[in-house]
């Protein structure tokens, strides 16, 4: 039986009179790629926001291979192997693209000499080469999403949390990062993917879970959740903002 490396237990997050999650519970299996779904406003990163430690939930706990991590800052996170992309990119726009791998590398305790190599496969593999030592500012959206991918690899996270990490980027570095995805999960790497492209949930995971009003609504196989009348209606009917 493949144990759960995530154990979300009942969270709640409310904001004023806004229940913007309401007990929600989420298991991540060791090793999958978990989708996380729902129209706008359905609570989907107020739940990241919670597992990657920018906000404490109201209620509920949070466990990582069965450590409470429930309140930890995303400093603390980040040490223990829980790693974040946002869907606004978080690059240091001054430093070249190598830089920004560089110091992630150091900031997670690599050597300098360890951090050169994997920077240089990193860089190979997301096809950043021609841009390396340019500014990160000066890469275009999807590149810098490109970069963000390796900055979160240099030191392989336990979980990896993906936050919309397809959105307008183009179609030939949208394949690179499914492709970088497949890679690292065929060798045992997990992912939460919040995505609205149902293509990319459909390609990339058997299970997926859909939240509407701050609430699951469905979980299980991919296809079952896509094809559930309760997510149609909410993808489709209503203000859910």
């Amino acid at each position: 039986m493949i144990q759960s490396i995530i154990k979300v237990d009942a969270i709640s997050k409310r904001f004023g009179g806004n229940q913007a999650v309401d007990r929600v519970s989420i298991e991540i299996p060791q090793g999958s790629i978990l989708g996380l779904i729902g129209p706008n406003g359905s609570g989907k990163t107020t739940v990241l926001n919670m597992l990657s430690g920018e906000l404490i939930p109201d209620e509920g706990s949070i466990f990582l291979e069965n450590l409470e991590i429930t309140g930890k800052s995303p400093s603390n996170l980040v040490q223990l192997g829980l790693t974040r992309m946002f869907q606004m990119t978080k690059v240091f726009v001054r430093l070249s693209a190598i830089d920004n791998l560089l110091i992630a590398g150091q900031a997670l305790g690599m050597k300098r000499d360890e951090c050169l190599e994997r920077a240089d496969s990193l860089i190979k593999e997301l096809t950043l080469q021609p841009v390396q030592y340019l500014d990160a500012g000066q890469l275009s959206g999807g590149q810098k999403k490109l970069l963000e991918f390796g900055m979160c690899f240099m030191v392989p996270p336990k979980v990896a949390l993906l936050d919309e990490p397809f959105a307008a980027v183009h179609p030939v570095m949208r394949q690179t990062m499914s492709q970088f995805i497949k890679d690292r999960h065929q060798k045992g790497q997990t992912f939460l993917l919040v995505s609205h492209d149902m293509p990319i949930i459909k390609e990339l995971c058997a299970q997926s879970i859909c939240m509407n009003a701050g609430r699951i609504i469905a979980q299980g196989k991919t296809k079952d959740v896509l094809d559930n009348s309760e997510v149609i209606e909410a993808y489709l009917g209503g203000d859910h903002e």
